[in-house]
């Protein structure tokens, strides 16, 4: 199938810097990582916490969620690492590719639950004080961002493309590319899936926070929200994909996380509307405040004790003269 309009293939996905070879698609991973820290620090700002736990959380969050995320795909992709004629030690060259959303929303959600509640006083690791579902809330537009951007290095991987399609956005994909599937003629175009996936959150973005403005979305129904958004497309999306997966009852194992996830969101989000139907005012846990906050407070109150026992002094000095 040969069309006039199409997105052709990138033609290198590394580069050399000296002795060091750089992947893109580590590169647009990272670049997810510092897009999504800062976003979420600047709405923690914005909603009265302090912007450098942004910083503390993601040090624990996001190696959790590359961890979890290299898992959860391999659990679901055993065939491709474990097997005759597989090499089982590529499960751990994250540069080829294989990070699973799924496993690593909820890997990084352990992560980042242990740096803003948890203290490990055996490791006189202090959290940071912060609600969970707070700092969730806050993290959603960065999280979308990170997915937007991390499926731009499956662009650049070759990888996980939809089925053939004569669509003008037809993605071209070399037939000696291992992942081209078996028995088709060359020359095919295929559903651009990263790109839909990559649309798909942008867009996300863009709705959420409009309803965060409309409904003041806090309590952790915000992130519910980014469940059910992510999950709905993601159904869709891998339903179209190639690249091989366990199939259990007619549906691709990312497509039962999927439904699994969207449910996940709903249950969330009712159960938070119905415990929580007053503004949230902060998002420290109770007897935790803004760092920099209780700092000021604190240096206010030193400045106060000179005046204070100069007075005193005065007083007593008064008191001397007069007898």
């Amino acid at each position: 199938m040969s069309v006039f309009y199409s997105i052709p293939s990138p033609i290198v996905s590394s580069f050399t810097i000296g002795p060091v070879t750089i992947h893109l698609y580590a590169l647009f991973i990272l670049a997810g990582i510092i897009v999504a820290t800062v976003l979420t620090a600047g709405r923690m700002k914005a909603r009265g916490m302090e912007a450098g736990l942004a910083i503390d959380i993601a040090i624990w969050a996001v190696p959790f969620g590359i961890v979890g995320g290299r898992l959860f795909h391999v659990a679901t992709h055993i065939s491709d690492y474990f097997g005759p004629g597989r090499d089982w030690t590529s499960m751990f060259r994250l540069w080829e590719g294989g990070l699973a959303i799924y496993g690593a929303i909820i890997f990084g959600s352990i992560g980042a639950y242990i740096a803003c509640q948890v203290d490990i006083k055996v490791l006189r690791i202090e959290s940071a004080g912060i609600r969970f579902l707070s700092f969730a809330d806050a993290l959603v537009p960065g999280l979308l961002a990170a997915q937007a951007l991390g499926r731009w290095g499956n662009y650049f991987n070759n990888e996980l493309f939809g089925s053939p399609t004569d669509l003008p956005w037809g993605l071209e994909i070399s037939s000696f590319n291992p992942s081209y599937p078996l028995g088709l003629p060359d020359g095919l175009t295929f559903h651009p899936t990263f790109l839909y996936e990559s649309l798909w959150s942008l867009l996300g973005i863009a709705v959420l926070m409009l309803l965060e403005q409309r409904f003041n979305l806090r309590w952790g129904r915000m992130f519910a929200l980014y469940l059910m958004w992510y999950s709905f497309g993601r159904f869709f999306i891998e339903g179209i994909r190639l690249d091989p997966s366990d199939v259990f009852l007619g549906l691709r194992t990312n497509q039962i996380s999927a439904l699994i996830g969207l449910l996940l969101g709903l249950t969330l989000f009712m159960i938070q509307r119905s415990r929580h139907t007053g503004e949230e005012t902060t998002g420290y846990l109770p007897g935790r405040s803004n760092k920099q906050l209780a700092l000021a407070e604190q240096a206010s109150t030193d400045e106060s004790l000179p005046s204070e026992v100069s007075e005193t002094e005065v007083e007593l000095t008064q008191s001397t003269q007069k007898e």
